[in-house]
Order: C-alpha cells, then structure tokens, then sequence
C-alpha cells in the first residue's frame, strides 16, 4: 500500500518593502505577483497591478481611493467599475484591526490578530486555523537595513489561492487601519 500523498508546503509571498502605498508582493516563482503602485502626481490614488504569468502581461486588479483617510473607496475592474466605500467591501470590527471579507464564491474570511500576528481565517472554521499568515519584516539591531523581507505564508486551499486578489486589496486596508490604530505586530521567535 502506498504512503499517503504529502501535503502541499505553504506558498510564501514576500513584500519587499514596508510601505502600504509602494510595494511588491510575490513568490519565488512569480505566478503570483502584486504591485501597490501610487503615483506622486496622484497621491490619493492607490493602484494594485496584477502581473498574469500566462500572457506575462500586467493588468489593473484594483485601486484604492483615500486609503490615508478614514473612509477610503475600493473599485475592482479598472475605469469601468464603480467604487464602493471600503466598509461595504469589508466588514471591519470595531475594537480591533480585523475585518470580515466576502469572496466571489460565498466564502467568508476573517483578518485578525492572534498572539500579536496577524492572520487570515475561513469565519465559519470553529478550529480558527490560519490559511494566510503575515510574518513582519526583521531588522538588523531593530534600527538598520532589514534583514528579512516580511512575507505571507498562503496555505495552498483553492479557496484561498482563488480569492488571492480580494484578500491582497482587504490585506492593505487591515493594515493600514491597524497601523493607523497604532498596534503592533511582532513575530514571536519559538
């Protein structure tokens, strides 16, 4: 009888940079791949651009109205769709930097923070087993260059790698609230 099939290893997403408002994210092998673009000569307007591995072409995945203001606006399919305030897009909880988003499926998750990192849920798991991590960035004595780039860790469940795009865009408006709320982040070492 044959051994039963290993799972998957998490995919690691990195961010390269610490800002909200400029930043890359993506995998070793780039199939998934984000840039958070925002303009000097529209300082408002936050875009995040989608790079398709097949046509290996970029496309416009969503932007960001305001998302330095308390009420920022989301709109999905570039210049022909239509914004809606980011608490429509999100259910954000009240107390806390969290927040609930729906997928295009029907699928709920939930942004929240457990033992100061952040982590991504499915809302109607009872375990509250994380399918998405974030780990924050290292650096050297705490004050110089980073020495470790901050990274998603993404459970390889189709939902998840299916809804990718709803939940890069809900990531930055968590984390820009939170950040905004002043809670911290760290990552534990074990």
């Amino acid at each position: 009888m044959p051994p039963p099939p290993k799972q998957k290893p998490p995919h690691k997403m990195f961010v390269t940079m610490n800002s909200l408002r400029n930043t890359t994210m993506s995998v070793d092998d780039n199939k998934m791949y984000y840039e958070v673009v925002t303009r000097y000569w529209h300082p408002n307007l936050t875009k995040i651009i989608k790079h398709d591995f097949e046509t290996r072409e970029l496309e416009p995945l969503a932007e960001i109205e305001g998302i330095r203001t308390k009420e920022p606006k989301v709109r999905f399919g570039g210049e022909k769709g239509e914004w809606v305030s980011a608490s429509d897009f999100m259910k954000f909880d009240q107390d806390e930097p969290g927040g609930t988003i729906a997928t295009g499926a029907g699928v709920e998750f939930r942004w929240k923070v457990h033992k100061g990192q952040l982590q991504l849920v499915r809302a109607d798991d009872a375990e509250q087993k994380p399918v998405v991590t974030f780990h924050p960035h290292r650096r050297h004595f705490w004050i110089f260059r980073m020495s470790k780039h901050a990274y998603f860790e993404i459970k390889p469940e189709p939902e998840v790698t299916e809804a990718l795009d709803r939940l890069v865009v809900s990531y930055l408006l968590v984390e820009r609230r939170r950040r905004r709320k002043g809670i911290r982040v760290v990552r534990y070492v074990s």
